[in-house]
């Protein structure tokens, strides 16, 4: 079985939408574009290269349509990914000429996938898939970058719809800009009970 790793930069509000430019996606009137720039520094630059290590790819249309239109061009940067395959899930989008894409409909076709032979399979952005994700049960790991800033709009990464799920720490950096690196990993149901006793 393949794990599905979703990798995400959040707000301490939980937003998620255009961390990488003020012109990635401004529906909604959304004007905090490119929001994750003023935290860079070594630390972070250093957890980035460990986590774009190669592997294949599981995006929403709208995040594959922007890695399509700048990772065919800039490989350099993200070593591999113009050669691993790029699943999209998309009820219109058919083909592309990003080279290894292939195109997915439904929750069914990713649980197929999940359950076939191979490595790990990465979800960069792509807020909508990430949250049917989540309301499936499907995600193995949560790799986010929580930046100390709140935007109180965009688009979240939770909307209340996930399934209940319990999760452990694996791995965690904080940054000297004060951004919390954090990897979890699914560990069975949400456990209950009742402090103090």
């Amino acid at each position: 079985m393949r794990k599905i790793i979703v990798l995400s930069m959040i707000t301490l509000d939980g937003v998620m939408q255009a961390p990488g430019g003020p012109e990635e996606d401004t529906s909604g009137g959304f004007k905090y574009g490119g929001w994750v720039a003023p935290f860079g520094d070594e630390v972070y630059g250093k957890v980035m290269a460990k986590q774009l290590r190669s592997a294949d790819l599981l995006l929403g249309r709208k995040t594959f349509e922007i890695f399509a239109g700048y990772w065919p061009t800039h490989g350099n940067a993200w070593p591999g990914v113009n050669d691993v395959t790029k699943y999209v899930l998309s009820g219109t989008m058919k083909e592309s000429g990003w080279k290894n894409s292939v195109f997915l409909t439904s929750p069914a076709d990713i649980r197929a996938l999940k359950d076939s032979d191979g490595g790990d399979i990465q979800v960069h952005g792509s807020g909508e898939l990430v949250r049917m994700l989540l309301s499936h049960d499907l995600v193995d790991e949560l790799w986010v970058k929580i930046h100390p800033v709140i935007l109180g709009k965009g688009k979240k990464l939770f909307d209340g719809e996930a399934a209940a799920a319990a999760f452990t720490l694996l791995e965690s950096t904080v940054t000297p800009h004060g951004v919390f690196i954090a990897n979890y990993r699914r560990s069975g149901p949400v456990k209950t009970g009742t402090i103090g006793t």
